[in-house]
């Protein structure tokens, strides 16, 4: 399934080509952009003082309890996510055309 996984990823950012280490690394780190990239389009929805509870939530690690709050707070908290990652791969294969 992992394995799967990683073949779709690797050809939709367009590095399928690559040895497998590469891949993996690549994608690792396009991961955390990603995660990062739809973070702060969440939190910039999100006024100064509930940026508070999201931090705390985040931090509790409780997962539950951040998608309460955020499907209160930011009702389409997961689409902002996913044109926020969607953006990123974007990004990616321009830098990938460019490199």
């Amino acid at each position: 399934m992992q394995d799967e996984m990683q073949k779709l990823i690797a050809q939709d950012l367009g590095i399928s080509d690559l040895p497998i280490e590469q891949q993996q690394s690549l994608i690792g780190e396009f991961g955390a952009v990603a995660l990062k990239a739809a973070t702060v389009a969440i939190i910039e929805k999100l006024s100064e003082d509930k940026r508070g509870k999201f931090a705390e939530l985040a931090q509790a690690g409780d997962p539950a309890a951040l998608q309460v709050f955020l499907d209160a707070e930011v009702p389409a908290h997961e689409q902002l996510a996913k044109d926020a990652v969607a953006e990123e791969v974007r990004k990616f294969k321009e830098f990938q055309k460019s490199a």
